[in-house]
């Protein structure tokens, strides 16, 4: 088959539907309401050569960062078989921090490997010094059980020994076998649906319209870079504290754009800290990736080629580079937050009508966990915000933003399955930036402990607000407070609390940034 404009938007269909029904599988399937509410997993498929070919409409920090799995578990190993599945979460070794556990198949047509499908989806608890492994942790061993790539199933057959290790390592093991479980049927479908793929179109012109698509979205990345102005672009923004302490953390950005490509380095980053707020590169590389898809209006397809033009540059020893075992739990949530900032801060210089002002930068992690009639539970979900403004209009209100693109718990489901009850749960009104478009606002979620629990809450823009553009004003700081018999006291952005029956715990969420000055 010859490769046209035509063939081209149907291949790029029919891969990205593969990874879609696999996500669809995922969400029915799993028993956690991270997973099965508000959606915490992605899903995509790359070629023998780790490749990412297409991806579902899921997570961004997922995605563009898994292909660092998919090389790490072909690293591993000398030889695929069918019906292998390999497992990994090591921030270290392709992943990204260890509640994100990701698998990875191979594909095989006439006994050649192919493809490998791959599912990433966050486990609400992986063991760890607090219940949702994501502690105020000093060194990677502190923040859960470490998997380095491993097979769960050889030829088919589970690993039961893995498995056994892997659940024994939850607070909430019969959650951990469901949602592991649903994990492993949705690598199921990828291998099926890839090679009914490939028996429908056959396997030469399958590889040939994936070598193609990955061209095509190399061109296009190429021609919205060619249209940013040639010349170097800094920004400098930071993280508010590590867990530990309370102190400016800088991230710098030095972008230099020159005809169809652009180096973005961070080597001016502040060194890597005691706590968890450092970024392994893989997920430096995915918010930055994340930000240069922005430049395009065009619907390019999102893999391999979209990235080749994008040089992203990180100093080892940093805040972007740590060495194992440095902390990095919430370098996964919270620092490529801060890095889309940073990014899009700097590409705002060149495109200055284009670009938004900072949305939220932050995800709002809340986790929870403790004992009930039905023995231990543990919850994790992050929060929604509010979205920069824009020449083009108000930011969007009480929206999970960037680098993460889940939804909401709705009360119902969280009260249904855990010991809590939800007091409020409403838009945090004029928390957004002013401006003659106003930024959008966060929300306020008051949560009452219902059995004694540990808290944690992971957070950032509680100190440093999320800038306005065009003389907009920035949007309003979240807050976090707790209320202990009666008595109400705000925490700092990273906080952890043993709570017992009737204390409570209110997260309000930062705005928007405004865009454009009313004067």
């Amino acid at each position: 088959m010859a490769v046209d404009a035509i063939s081209l938007e149907v291949f790029k269909n029919l891969f990205a539907a593969v990874a879609e029904e696999m996500g669809v599988t995922l969400q029915r399937a799993s028993f956690s309401p991270n997973i099965r509410e508000r959606l915490d997993f992605s899903c995509a498929v790359f070629d023998a050569q780790a490749r990412m070919i297409a991806q579902a409409a899921h997570i961004p920090v997922h995605l563009g960062s898994m292909p660092a799995s998919v090389a790490a578990a072909v690293a591993a190993f000398d030889e695929f078989y069918p019906g292998d599945v390999v497992v990994l979460n090591d921030p270290y070794h392709g992943g990204t921090h260890l509640p994100d556990i990701t698998m990875i198949s191979p594909v095989f047509a006439g006994g050649e490997l192919c493809y490998f499908v791959a599912s990433r989806a966050h486990h609400a608890d992986v063991g760890g010094m607090t219940p949702g492994s994501s502690p105020q942790s000093t060194e990677l061993y502190q923040e859960g059980l470490i998997i380095p790539p491993v097979k769960l199933r050889l030829s088919g057959w589970l690993n039961e020994g893995a498995m056994a290790l892997l659940v024994a390592n939850s607070r909430n093991p019969e959650e951990r076998i469901g949602d592991i479980e649903a994990q492993l049927a949705a690598q199921r479908v990828g291998e099926s649906r890839l090679c009914d793929l490939m028996i429908e179109q056959g396997v030469a012109a399958t590889a040939e319209h994936a070598t193609a698509l990955m061209d095509y979205s190399r061109r296009m990345m190429q021609a919205a870079i060619a249209r940013l102005p040639d010349g170097v672009y800094c920004y400098e923004d930071g993280m508010e504290g590590d867990g530990q302490a309370e102190f400016d953390i800088p991230i710098r950005v030095r972008i230099e754009v020159a005809g169809e490509s652009m180096r973005v380095d961070f080597s001016g980053s502040a060194l890597q800290v005691p706590g968890n707020v450092n970024a392994v590169p893989a997920i430096v590389r995915s918010a930055t990736w994340y930000c240069a898809r922005l430049l395009a209006g065009e619907d390019i397809p999102v893999n391999a080629g979209c990235f080749q033009p994008v040089e992203v540059i990180t100093q080892a020893g940093s805040l972007l580079d740590p060495q194992f075992p440095a902390a990095v739990v919430l370098g996964n949530t919270e620092t490529s937050q801060r890095i889309v900032d940073v990014v899009l801060g700097a590409l705002g210089k060149a495109l200055p009508d284009r670009l938004p002002a900072a949305s939220q930068g932050t995800m709002n992690n809340f986790t929870v966990g403790g004992l009930d009639s039905g023995g231990q539970f543990v919850y994790y979900e992050t929060l929604g915000g509010g979205h920069g403004a824009s020449r083009l209009g108000a930011g969007l209100s009480g929206r999970h933003c960037h680098m993460s693109n889940t939804l909401n718990t709705p009360v119902e489901a969280l009260e249904y399955s855990l010991p809590m009850r939800v007091w409020r749960y409403q838009l945090r009104a004029g928390s957004g930036g002013a401006g003659v478009h106003s930024g959008g606002d966060g929300i306020l979620r008051e949560y009452e402990m219902l059995v004694p629990v540990t808290v944690t809450i992971n957070a950032e823009r509680r100190r440093k607000a999320p800038y306005g553009l065009r003389g907009g004003a920035d949007g309003a700081c979240g807050i976090n407070t707790l209320v202990i018999d009666g008595r109400s006291r705000v925490v700092s952005g990273k906080h952890s609390a043993q709570l017992q029956p009737g204390d409570r715990v209110i997260v309000e969420t930062p705005g928007g940034g405004g865009w454009g000055c009313n004067s």
